[in-house]
């Protein structure tokens, strides 16, 4: 039994019966509107050549990292660099004919996968930066640094391309307030405290990773927070835009694009996490908060104004990160 405030998704397939039954599946060459909005099971390398060229806005992709990692009956084996650089350009070859010629291109990984990944994607994409994220929590290591940081590669189809940056500032505390005739100066005194919106660097350390009392939580044992997915999503697109992303897992990219206004389409092999993802795109419907997002701004992790606009109390945050 859960305890009351645990929110965690986990229903089994059987009792998510009807979310699996709203996922379709391909095999055959398809049109965009019989895709659009949909979660699609199946294994991306094979769905992918059946589906529309340059539909894709925004490519959003969380694939399995180099490592030793059991999703739920799905295994994937740690292997050599060389090999899984080679994965990974399979996999990208075979999205290229589906981009945008103006599509913008993110790709999660951890510190062992990351030089693979930036050679690839440096072989057939314009790179634009390297995003560092803290995970905030993480194995402890007696005999090594904790494991806390993954990477994010973040390149282009073309020159041309969507960056929003007026839509993913982040609001800081401001510790050393400066005034100019008595008035704040490029900062903004409220009562929560005074604040300064500033613009985002390539090193994120506002994100909390989702734990066992906030509803965006499931039981997927990698999952990405939407704060994340929301940074990438308002920076490189624009409302009606088509966000894809071929290894959907629990469903955090398709949720946090339709939560913004853009459309989505997801693949996923695994029907238990296609499950997950239609009950909270499900849930989606009717709330469209993001954790650590209001007003329009990022908020900076554990901000006690940005709590008070229904984001998780410190105590709560406490008592999560206790139990994982």
């Amino acid at each position: 039994m859960k305890a009351a405030r645990n929110k965690t998704i986990d229903m089994s397939i059987e009792e998510g019966k009807q979310y699996l039954d709203r996922c379709i599946s391909i095999s055959e060459p398809t049109g965009i509107e019989s895709i659009l909005n949909k979660t699609i099971l199946g294994d991306c390398l094979e769905v992918i050549p059946l589906l529309p060229e340059s539909f894709i806005d925004l490519l959003i992709v969380d694939p399995p990292y180099n490592l030793d990692k059991d999703f739920h009956g799905k295994k994937f084996k740690k292997t050599s660099d060389d090999i899984y650089e080679e994965y990974t350009e399979t996999w990208v070859k075979v999205i290229l004919p589906h981009l945008k010629k103006d599509a913008t291109i993110y790709v999660c990984c951890d510190w062992v996968s990351s030089p693979s990944i930036g050679r690839v994607l440096k072989k057939y994409f314009h790179i634009q930066n390297r995003i560092t994220w803290q995970r905030e929590k993480g194995r402890g290591a007696l005999s090594n640094w904790k494991n806390a940081m993954e990477d994010i590669w973040f390149a282009t189809n073309s020159k041309n391309y969507t960056f929003n940056v007026e839509d993913v500032k982040i609001r800081r505390k401001v510790i050393a307030p400066y005034k100019v005739d008595g008035k704040p100066k490029d900062w903004e005194e409220t009562a929560e405290g005074n604040f300064r919106n500033t613009y985002p660097s390539n090193f994120w350390d506002d994100i909390s990773v989702p734990y066992w009392s906030m509803p965006e939580n499931t039981a997927h044992p990698t999952q990405k927070p939407e704060k994340l997915l929301a940074k990438l999503i308002l920076a490189s697109s624009n409302a009606g835009d088509v966000v894809f992303d071929p290894f959907l897992g629990s469903g955090s990219t398709s949720v946090t694009a339709k939560k913004l206004g853009r459309q989505y389409i997801g693949i996923e092999v695994n029907p238990q996490y296609c499950v997950w993802a239609e009950k909270r795109l499900e849930m989606a419907e009717t709330d469209k908060t993001i954790q650590g997002y209001t007003d329009g701004v990022f908020w900076e992790r554990n901000t006690g104004a940005a709590q008070k606009k229904n984001q998780p109390s410190q105590l709560t945050i406490w008592e999560g990160l206790k139990n994982v």
